[in-house]
């Protein structure tokens, strides 16, 4: 009789853990930070690394929100009352296979559905989705409170229109989302006073949105960064393992959650391979600068030195403002060299708004020396291409820093990051068009 009841009891345990999975959560230390970080600050970003549990914390607190059950050792914000909350990722498919099964369940398997961290007792309905099998709509839950709050399914390729019709509490973006639909969920919880949380690993590089919590200080954004030094379930032989897996040019990001650098690093190397220690260049070397035009995607500039005899290619300094005019913009290149050349994109031939000048013109204006002509760039670019390819192949890749204000703000910001390493933020390739 003993040993029935003993097996009866382990069975019931293992039912409520199965069906009760919130009630179970224990946070790691970074985890802890993030939610706590949500009662002083509007947007998150939890920032980390694959596989160490950015999106686990992301269902455990979007589930106590969304139920009204907290935790004896939560800090983070609270609600009261029931809510409305949008979760959601890049397609119907990734929000099914993230948001949706950590939430509810095993997506194709409806009788597991309630093993989630949402409680089983919790769900209290459903709607699914026609466009993809074992897709959810949206679920109904039940709020301590007494009422119902509704989690609402969406994904980002459905595009910044479909995210506009609901008023919201609380937006959890799991992958980073692209800048218009990121402002349409921040916009959805304008009325509420809600709240946003993003869970990702930045392998998309610098993008907007990684810019916009790492280069634009502010009360209510903060960015909680989580290595695999911080992953608890990993043993430091495991680690290990994990991170000789990865390709050189992808570890800081897939186990440090660093961002790649631009949109993705154009050559699969790591920054200690490719950095040098600063020294004069040679008088006898070629010298370029290139610049892209921006005003609030950041306007931004480089200066390239080459090193025939050796074939090696150096990025000296680098340059980096948004929303100043070419003016600004002018008066702190032309220190670099006032005899310097300067390459640029051929949106420098369109025509300001305000005065009618072609852009290219006002900085020529201002003292730089510009490339003439459509001739001259469509040369450029191909001696670019061409020189790219052979690098590629036979050439080596080099870049220094000048001098400590090579995009300060944007450096230490990375370092930091990186536990005190200076990480490249330049856009290293070959000569900018």
């Amino acid at each position: 009789m003993l040993l029935r009841e003993r097996m009866e009891l382990t069975m019931e345990i293992g039912r409520r853990q199965k069906t009760n999975r919130l009630a179970y959560y224990r946070p790691y230390a970074k985890q802890t930070e993030f939610h706590a970080a949500g009662a002083s600050f509007r947007e998150r970003l939890f920032m980390a690394g694959n596989q160490l549990g950015k999106t686990l914390a992301g269902a455990a607190e979007a589930a106590m929100h969304l139920t009204g059950d907290y935790p004896s050792w939560w800090a983070g914000r609270r609600f009261d009352r029931p809510i409305t909350m949008i979760g959601g990722s890049e397609s119907h498919e990734l929000t099914r296979d993230g948001v949706q099964r950590l939430l509810v369940g095993p997506p194709m398997s409806e009788e597991d559905w309630g093993t989630g961290y949402l409680p089983k007792a919790a769900i209290s309905g459903w709607t699914r989705r026609s466009s993809a099998s074992g897709a959810l709509d949206s679920v109904t839950v039940r709020h301590t409170s007494g009422g119902t709050s509704t989690l609402l399914l969406k994904a980002y390729e459905q595009g910044r229109a479909k995210w506009q019709a609901n008023t919201v509490d609380y937006v959890w973006f799991d992958e980073e989302p692209p800048e218009d639909v990121y402002f349409e969920g921040i916009t959805r919880t304008n009325a509420t006073g809600g709240s946003v949380a993003v869970t990702f690993t930045p392998l998309k590089g610098m993008s907007s949105v990684v810019s916009r919590y790492l280069l634009e200080p502010s009360d209510d954004r903060t960015v909680v960064r989580m290595t695999i030094d911080d992953a608890e379930h990993y043993s430091p032989e495991e680690r290990a393992k994990i991170v000789a897996s990865y390709p050189a040019h992808e570890k800081e990001a897939r186990t440090k959650g660093v961002p790649t650098l631009g949109s993705g690093r154009i050559f699969p190397v790591t920054e200690e391979q490719i950095r040098v220690e600063p020294f004069e260049v040679p008088r006898h070397w070629v010298q370029i600068g290139g610049l892209d035009f921006g005003w609030d995607h950041p306007f931004a500039a480089a200066l390239c030195a080459w090193d025939r005899d050796a074939d090696v290619f150096y990025v000296t300094r680098c340059y980096r403002e948004r929303e100043a005019t070419p003016i600004i913009h002018a008066a702190s290149l032309k220190p670099w060299g006032p005899w310097l050349p300067w390459a640029w994109p051929h949106d420098g031939l369109q025509h300001d708004k305000g005065s009618g000048e072609q852009l290219a013109a006002q900085y020529r204006g201002q003292g730089l020396v510009m490339l003439d002509g459509e001739n001259a760039r469509r040369k450029l670019e191909m001696e670019r291409e061409l020189k790219l390819a052979e690098i590629q192949q036979n050439g080596a890749l080099k870049r220094y820093q000048i001098d400590a204000e090579l995009n300060l703000k944007r450096e230490q910001n990375l370092a930091e990051m990186a536990g005190g390493t200076a990480l490249t933020t330049a856009h290293i390739g070959g000569m900018p068009g």
